[in-house]
């Protein structure tokens, strides 16, 4: 087997300085010189004085500097032999401006340094620094003085009863909750996995009241305990402060630094990347059959807004002004990785390139070259083109969020993979990287199951994209075939749709610093659950949509936390009052948990598979969810160009007002589109889709009265009216308009109408279904469905279901009344055909009733396992259906030991010299799930490392029934005995064979299930 290993380059700090002298106590006394070990303290102040906004505090020999940046920003440093130095030069920081006005006293004790908003006390014996407002409040405060050894500088803070911190830039597997009582590392560590803190930024913020950037190259180490202690690996310190709340705190850090980069609207559509010259995993290929796969993904109507085509080590590229023009026809732009350097990029971009992925060759040997690369390449771009740059980088520093996207890196596609990104990516928001992301599935192994759960909920990060040629199958979203090309579909589709939405959260991150993605804590600062493990797998997309991705092989999410407010299952309609955890949600293959703030007004682009596809009349569509009074400002320009800057733009603002619950008027006011760009549209028709649970009165446009359409058909021909949906999410509102002038505002307003959540709040009625029903294979069985009434009776419901096509169900059943509060049980009978596949199905339950208003509906999805015959007598593990099979290379095996990428081509099992006809050869990680129906008694096998790794490898085996690890392995080498495996599984109905690897590097974990068998009755 070819073994896959991406070569990681060792990033290096800054150099440290020689060893330095300082003066401690009163009148100076010199310390000794500190040994590697030895840590010296700041002693006491000798001299004070100040030039305009600058402050300079003499300690002995050493020097500290205050200087004001802005009326909440300020930089301390200091500098133990009294010589000033600034490695990172104007790398990362950018010119501020002309300083704010200070003015300062000695107040006995201490020197007060301050501006209109902030007061420093630089306390004298010893010096000191504390912060506080101008309202005389503490901000943070040093419980010692600042120390240094001869390889680091400290500083030691005091930590709050309730203080949590953020930051650290990009940290695997955490960041979206608080980092408090935790130890945190920032700088690069060549792990791009769990733990791992790749595009690490030396910045933290606080929820007291501020935030602190290390103006060095050097790694920091940041302990968040009583006291918090922040060092970095260099002999002086050079700190930035910022005053105020969280998104204040980031703003003034972006300031600092730089704010996010602009995208190109492309830039938030999804990519694909892939080696297309000479390609060992997939065969001799050339750099043009990339628009082969263009065009796959045109004709299977999936949105993809860019290609790198020369995606691996030692893969070049041939025809680019050809290959440029190809993908151009099918809406795409031309990426190039740039693993030779960026020697070539000027010429590239004349030739078409639009993106470029950073990576190797300009890694070398430290922080500042990572972050040297990424604006060259941004700016390689812009200077030899008319295009924004757009660039991605897996490993950068603190300035990086202005030139490109931070990519996490290599990875396995895993459900724990999926588990670990959730709080990744909206945790670097808080370090005012606005664009992270990972691979869709990972950049190796994978299935079709970890493809599709990872997909929809990547669909709600502003980039993101599909790497192939490293794993042992194409990954594009169409490859697994049905139900999964669909639900791929869908979601791509959505997110498209969604462009103008995060479009205009990717202009406010240009603003502001704040990105899209979200942790909770960032906007309800104020709800303690919002910082702790609860929120830890959720995120915000905007502040609009709660995304709480199913991160398990299973239908069901639990533990979602929804904060203070009332919200929308997106899907379903169901409403939810915030705070509360909602359990036992039903989340089958195709649904990701996703839920809708009360108070919405989402613009939105249907029906789009590209940006392109938008013409001079297509809608403006408004998805508005409406409850008191709201607003979102849609943000527009020319997509691609560089003309933004110069002020090429438009916004417009929409204004919803609604009651704050139950019945009343609801109003949209559609302001004027306020500015000019190239392309603008100077008049377009407008759709909205209002969330009100029941039908208005009626609705009038500018104070005309417009038509009601009976029917969706007669609705969708019609150039303007309404329609109300009742089974469309629990009861929306359809309106559209002819096409009206943009420079034009205008009222939109629903006469008897309601909140979110309908006239009555909380009379609707739910559906839903128990967890875990199983199906058999041409059998008929009992699936249950639960009614339950809301506030108001549910009368006259007729409850159906829905099921796949060739299955049977039976007819609908129908309740005449079930009283407020109460639930209804009822059985269908359900029978999948006798060569169903076996695994998850998904099935819709239906309930038309009458409650406060005619004509409501409750939808509700969900899964049942479709279940293969189960065994009557001894079987093989190979000649068992797999329900699920996922492996660290290729499939797994049947009778043979792991091979390449394809199925059936691997060697005769062998372990320790002997021979087996029958087993399953795998490769950690692998995992091989089989349904026994409870008719099997004992498990037997023989594991071991297959003898044509020679020697290495380390892995171990578990035997894993009904969630139950009933055996687990030591840990076996290649060169280990063959162990015997005889586990009791009575009762058992699914088991799971599982390998894993047991260190980090994966070569060679070739396990090997041995003559495997079930004895069954």
């Amino acid at each position: 087997m070819q073994t896959r290993v991406r070569t990681r380059v060792a990033l290096v700090g800054a150099a440290v300085l020689g060893l330095l002298m300082a003066f401690t106590g009163p009148g100076g006394a010199q310390a000794a010189a500190p040994t590697a070990t030895a840590e010296t303290s700041v002693g006491d102040v000798t001299g004070f004085d100040h030039a305009g906004a600058v402050y300079r505090l003499h300690v002995g020999q050493a020097l500290a500097r205050v200087s004001f940046v802005s009326a909440d920003t300020f930089r301390i440093e200091l500098a133990p032999d009294g010589a000033f130095t600034d490695p990172t030069g104007d790398d990362i920081v950018l010119p501020q401006g002309a300083p704010p006005a200070t003015r300062w006293k000695d107040a006995g004790d201490a020197y007060e340094l301050s501006t209109s908003a902030v007061t420093l006390r630089a306390y004298k014996a010893p010096l000191r620094f504390a912060l506080y407002r101008a309202d005389g409040t503490r901000v943070w405060s040093e419980t010692k003085p600042l120390s240094w050894t001869k390889d680091s500088t400290t500083q030691t803070l005091d930590r709050g009863a309730a203080e949590q911190f953020y930051g650290g830039g990009m940290q695997n597997g955490r960041g979206n909750t608080s980092h408090r009582g935790q130890t945190v590392q920032v700088g690069v560590d060549g792990n791009w996995n769990d733990g791992g803190h790749p595009n690490s930024v030396p910045f933290y913020l606080s929820t007291a009241g501020y935030g602190v950037f290390r103006n060095t190259y050097a790694p920091n180490t940041y302990t968040f305990g009583e006291p918090v202690t922040a060092s970095a690996e260099e002999q002086r310190f050079d700190a930035y402060y910022f005053a105020g709340d969280a998104k204040r705190v980031i703003g003034d850090y972006t300031k600092l630094t730089g704010k996010p980069f602009l995208p190109p609207v492309y830039g938030l559509e999804p990519g694909d990347s892939d080696c297309y010259l000479h390609n060992a995993n997939r065969g001799e290929r050339h750099t043009l059959d990339a628009l082969d796969v263009a065009a796959d993904y045109t004709a299977n109507d999936m949105p993809n807004g860019w290609m790198l085509v020369n995606d691996g080590y030692g893969c070049g590229y041939e025809n680019l002004p050809e290959t440029s023009a190809g993908l151009a026809k099918q809406d795409m732009k031309l990426g190039l990785w740039t693993e030779d350097g960026l020697d070539k990029l000027a010429d590239q971009v004349k030739a078409g390139q639009r993106v470029a992925k950073l990576d190797v060759a300009w890694v070398g040997d430290g922080y500042k070259h990572a972050l040297d690369g990424c604006k060259d390449a941004y700016r390689g771009i812009e200077d030899n083109s008319d295009a924004r740059g757009f660039t991605w980088a897996p490993e950068s520093w603190a300035g990086a969020q202005r030139c490109g996207v931070q990519w996490s890196g290599d990875q396995y596609g895993t459900w724990d993979y999926i588990r670990w990104q959730i709080p990744t990516y909206a945790g670097a928001t808080m370090s005012g990287l606005a664009y992270t992301s990972g691979d869709i599935d990972g950049i190796f192994g994978g299935s079709a199951d970890t493809y599709t759960r990872d997909l929809e909920w990547k669909s709600f990060l502003p980039a993101v994209m599909t790497m192939d040629g490293w794993a042992a199958n194409d990954k594009q979203p169409y490859q697994y075939g049905e139900p999964y090309t669909s639900i791929n579909r869908q979601y791509l589709k959505l997110k498209e749709s969604l462009l103008p939405y995060m479009y205009s959260y990717a202009a406010e991150a240009n603003r502001t610093g704040v990105g899209a993605v979200r942790p909770l804590a960032l906007e309800y600062p104020d709800d303690p659950v919002a910082a702790t493990d609860a929120a830890k797998y959720e995120f915000l997309s905007g502040q609009d949509f709660l995304v709480a991705p199913v991160y398990e092989d299973s239908a069901v999410r639990d533990g979602i936390y929804l904060p203070k407010g009332t919200w929308t299952d997106y899907w379903t309609g169901r409403i939810y009052q915030g705070p509360t955890t909602v359990d036992g949600y039903s989340a089958p293959l195709g649904t990701l948990p996703l839920f809708v703030k009360a108070g919405a007004a989402v613009p939105m682009w249907p029906g789009i598979r590209s940006y392109r596809d938008r013409t001079a009349d297509s809608p403006v569509a408004w998805d508005v969810y409406p409850q008191g009074t709201s607003s979102f400002t849609l943000y527009e320009d020319d997509g691609v160009t560089r003309q933004s800057r110069a002020g090429k733009y438009a916004r417009q603002k929409v204004t919803v007002t609604a009651p704050k619950s139950g019945a009343g008027e609801v109003t949209v006011d559609v302001g004027a589109s306020v500015g000019d760009f190239r392309g603008k549209q100077t008049a377009r028709p407008y759709a909205f889709t209002l969330h009100t649970g029941d039908a208005p009165g009626a609705v009038l446009l500018d104070s005309k009265v417009l038509p009601r359409l009976g029917t969706e058909a007669a609705f969708d021909k019609a150039t303007q009216g309404w329609w109300y949906d009742p089974a469309d999410r629990g009861g929306v509102v359809r309106v559209k308009t002819a096409t009206r002038s943009t420079a034009q505002a205008f009222r939109l307003r629903l006469a008897g109408s309601s909140a979110l959540g309908g006239r009555v709040p909380g009379s609707a009625a739910v559906v839903s279904a128990p967890a875990g029903q199983e199906t058999g294979a041409g059998v008929a069985s009992d699936v249950a469905v639960d009614l339950t009434a809301g506030k108001l009776p549910v009368v006259g419901a007729k409850v159906s279901l829905r099921a796949p096509d060739g299955w049977k169900v039976s007819a609908p059943q129908t309740v005449p009344v079930l009283t407020a509060g109460n639930t209804k049980r009822l059985r269908f009978s359900v029978t999948p055909p006798a060569g169903v596949t076996a695994g998850q199905a998904v099935l819709t339950a239906r309930a038309d009733y009458l409650s406060s208003a005619p004509g409501r509906v409750a939808v509700q999805p969900f899964a049942v396992a479709a279940m293969p015959t189960p065994p009557t007598a001894d079987t093989y593990a190979g000649d068992l259906t797999w329900l699920t099979s996922t492996n660290g290379w290729g499939p797994p095996e049947r009778d043979r030991s792991n091979g390449e990428s394809g199925a059936a081509d691997g060697h005769t099992l062998t372990l320790d010299g002997t021979t087996y006809a029958k087993g399953i050869g795998a490769h950690a990680a692998s995992d091989v799930e089989v349904y026994l129906g409870g008719r099997c008694s004992v498990f037997t096998a023989d594991v071991g490392i297959d003898d044509e790794i020679d020697g290495y490898g380390s892995v171990t085996f578990s035997v894993v029934a009904d969630g139950v690890t009933l055996w687990t392995s030591p840990v076996l080498t290649g060169a280990s005995a063959t162990v015997p495996v005889s586990v009791p599984v009575t009762g058992a109905r699914h088991v799971h064979l599982k390998i894993t690897p047991a260190a980090t590097s994966l070569s060679g974990d070739h396990g090997d299930w041995a003559g495997a068998r079930f004895h069954c009755a």
